[in-house]
């Protein structure tokens, strides 16, 4: 799931997604003080436009130059930093956060979890880290196009490699709360929300 596969993948129709905010991200984050945001994966920008529109100031991080072009054309009154960055290889800022939010991003296990510790590094004391993924029950058996589902973590394993700077809000398998997208068979997803406590 490389820049290739994601620009193919954007390239494909003129609209990949529905344009809305992800609905966890609109539950979980209506009610918390606007600050600085990373939107990682954001996509065509729903998410990001969201948070835009709510006072929150967002860095949106994309490996598809395709997807951030199409981002890129919405109006944001200068609110969204679109930026194409692969954010396992080079990580955001350290502190810099009061929301890293993280929808449906397939991050690869890696042994010294450098790239996830990356992404929790960016998250200021006080600031929320908010991590939604598929539940794995959801998918057919086998792997489609040799994506094995347990090559990449889950909400639940970065809860448990959380330590004492995180307070777990909320770690949990809720139904859906949109349909699902076309072609694929997802009813739930897998939410964790953490507070750094310091």
């Amino acid at each position: 799931m490389d820049a290739r596969f994601w620009d193919e993948k954007y390239g494909s129709s003129d609209q990949v997604f529905s344009g809305n905010p992800n609905g966890v991200l609109v539950t979980e984050v209506t009610g918390l003080a606007p600050g600085q945001a990373l939107d990682v994966g954001c996509g065509e920008g729903a998410d990001a436009l969201w948070l835009a529109r709510r006072g929150w100031l967002v860095t949106a991080v994309d490996i598809s130059r395709v997807a951030l072009r199409r981002a890129a054309s919405a109006d944001t009154g200068g609110r969204v930093a679109w930026a194409r960055a692969d954010l396992t290889t080079i990580p955001p800022p350290a502190g810099a956060f009061d929301l890293v939010s993280v929808q449906y991003l397939p991050l690869p296990h890696e042994p010294d979890h450098a790239a996830l510790r990356g992404l929790l590094s960016a998250v200021a004391p006080g600031g929320t880290l908010l991590i939604v993924g598929h539940d794995l029950a959801d998918l057919p058996p086998g792997h489609e196009g040799g994506f094995d589902p347990s090559d990449y973590y889950q909400p639940a394993d970065i809860a448990e490699l959380l330590d004492e700077d995180w307070a777990v809000l909320v770690n949990e398998t809720r139904p859906r709360t949109a349909p699902a997208p076309a072609g694929t068979h997802h009813t739930r997803d897998t939410v964790l929300r953490a507070q750094r406590v310091r």
